[in-house]
């Protein structure tokens, strides 16, 4: 035995349900068919999404015909600093096992999905409780040797299978394991001459989308090294690039923002327009430009990176494009929709799939789409029904997306965003946006972090419903009472006291932060909604 070899170390990541058993088998498999040897060890995770279930594998690097009859002895768990892969199937995942101290910029290979599968504690946030995702690659980039980043979710889906087979491809083209890729292959199909099953052919296309995945990024860094061996004075990423790419109508109208700026506006750009149309996406165009002009006056020299713009460019974006039952019905019916259920399910040619949809609109969605003056009859009447006992009108329907008739009634319903501008919710909904944008930009010409604070109050826009009518509510109040607030004369007073007020409307739902931290800050709080008593019958007692 060579005494100078060392195991090769490879530690898994998977979610429950992944298949990250299987991928250990699969890879142990395929050491003992290639002839070398191995072990595995896994470690249960638990469930909720609380965590992953690891699997620890060592392979020695020597066929077992070269070892004479001896036996390699290999490691339960792995060592800090010495793994030489890390593999997993979710990105916070990846930053856990980093954290743990198991990866070493000197010595590991990080493959990882850029994929977030949202934990618990991510979900229970009233706010955006997500982890940040450049702060999470950040670290992938500083604690690994080499690594490959890339979306495991959506090969996943193309190639109709578990994201095991995903990462069994991008282990095999990684290069780290001695064997070649038809000892993959093989472990996969199981007994050769044998035509492989349905989910054995899924898994080889599972594995053939990880590998070439895998297999594009090396030569791209490859092409990179040689590129700085050859002192080029630019390197690109082609990734990027394409990721950049744009339509000359497009290059067109964001070039008169600064180039910080572009991809967030283009982003949103693109979700205006696919929401109503071009006219409405040069709307947004022109409301951020008057933003940026704004700050461009209070700090010509750029300083600030033009952060309100780039903060009020994803809010302005998100509120445009608020949901109604127009965006839904457009939503719903789109052929990219149907096949992504039919990948979901995993239907194939000649399986009978039905597909209903379950909606429930009421007087609000109605109302939505009527002229001003109709709508106010139409929401009269129901807050009337209301005040009587009785519950807010709704109708429930329960449509067969799969038939041509329902699918048709979704379609004529997703065309009435044609008509979306003539209703009273678009009417409402582009007031307050202009009274917030005007408040920003007031603040930018007083003060720069108080225009910053007050785009940043963007965020309580979100959902539908109760959730939306609260968080618009929460908006004004902080407008009308923070932002000219005249027991807070000094600007910066009103920035951190917005700031605060924004902090507590999103950590509960009640608002009872909310409320505290206005008072604090010398502001009223918000008034008490009128809620209707309903009185209930007691029933008559059955006992004689």
């Amino acid at each position: 035995m060579n005494q100078s070899k060392q195991p090769i170390s490879i530690l898994l990541c998977a979610l429950g349900g992944e298949g990250g058993g299987v991928l250990a088998e699969w890879l142990a498999d395929s050491a003992r068919r290639a002839g070398y040897p191995a072990q595995a060890t896994s470690i249960p995770g638990v469930a909720q999404r609380t965590g992953a279930t690891t699997y620890y594998l060592e392979f020695f690097p020597v066929p077992l015909t070269e070892l004479a009859g001896k036996r390699p002895v290999f490691g339960l768990n792995p060592l800090p600093g010495r793994l030489d892969l890390l593999v997993s199937s979710e990105l916070l995942e990846t930053a856990r096992q980093i954290g743990n101290g198991l990866a070493s910029s000197t010595h590991t290979r990080v493959i990882t999905s850029s994929s977030r599968t949202l934990t618990t504690a991510e979900k229970m946030q009233i706010g955006d409780g997500r982890q940040d995702d450049t702060a999470l690659l950040s670290l992938v980039r500083q604690h690994s040797q080499q690594h490959h980043v890339l979306d495991m979710a959506q090969l996943t889906r193309e190639a109709g299978t578990v994201v095991s087979a995903v990462m069994l491809g991008c282990i095999a083209a990684s290069g780290v394991l001695p064997f070649g890729r038809e000892v993959f292959e093989g472990v996969v199909t199981g007994e050769s001459g044998t035509q492989p099953g349905k989910a054995a052919q899924a898994s080889l296309r599972g594995f053939a989308f990880g590998f070439e995945a895998v297999l594009r990024q090396r030569e791209q860094t490859r092409r990179v090294e040689e590129l700085l061996s050859t002192d080029e004075q630019t390197v690109t990423d082609p990734r990027w690039e394409d990721a950049k790419e744009a339509s000359n109508s497009q290059e067109k109208a964001l070039a008169s923002f600064p180039a910080p700026l572009r991809e967030r506006i283009a982003l949103g750009l693109a979700r205006t327009t696919d929401y109503q149309d071009a006219a409405y996406g040069q709307l947004y165009l022109q409301r951020l430009q008057a933003v940026l002009t704004t700050e461009q006056q209070a700090d010509p020299a750029g300083a600030s990176g033009y952060a309100t713009t780039h903060e009020v460019a994803r809010w302005l974006a998100l509120w445009m494009a608020f949901d109604d039952i127009v965006r839904v019905a457009d939503l719903k019916s789109r052929a990219s929709r149907w096949s992504r259920v039919v990948g979901e399910v995993k239907a194939t040619e000649g399986d009978l799939l039905r597909l209903y949809d379950h909606f429930k609109p009421g007087v609000p969605e109605f109302a939505a789409l009527l002229p001003p003056r109709w709508a106010v009859r139409l929401q009269r009447w129901d807050r009337a029904r209301v005040m009587r006992g009785q519950l807010p009108w709704a109708l429930p329907l329960k449509i067969g997306t799969h038939s041509v008739g329902g699918m048709l009634a979704l379609r004529v319903l997703a065309a009435c965003r044609r008509l979306r501008p003539m209703g009273s919710r678009y009417a409402n909904e582009q007031a307050l946006i202009q009274q917030w944008l005007d408040a920003v930009a007031l603040g930018l010409r007083t003060h720069a972090a108080l225009g910053h604070e007050i785009a940043l109050c963007g965020r309580l826009i979100k959902g539908y419903g109760s959730t939306n009518e609260r968080g618009k509510d929460n908006l004004l109040h902080v407008l009308q009472h923070l932002a000219v607030s005249p027991s807070l004369p000094d600007p910066a007073d009103r920035a951190r006291a917005i700031a605060a007020a924004r902090t507590a409307a999103l950590q509960d739902e009640a608002g009872t932060q909310f409320d505290a931290a206005l008072r604090e800050h010398g502001a009223p709080a918000r008034a008490l909604r009128e809620q209707p008593i309903r009185w209930m019958r007691k029933p008559r007692s059955t006992v004689q």
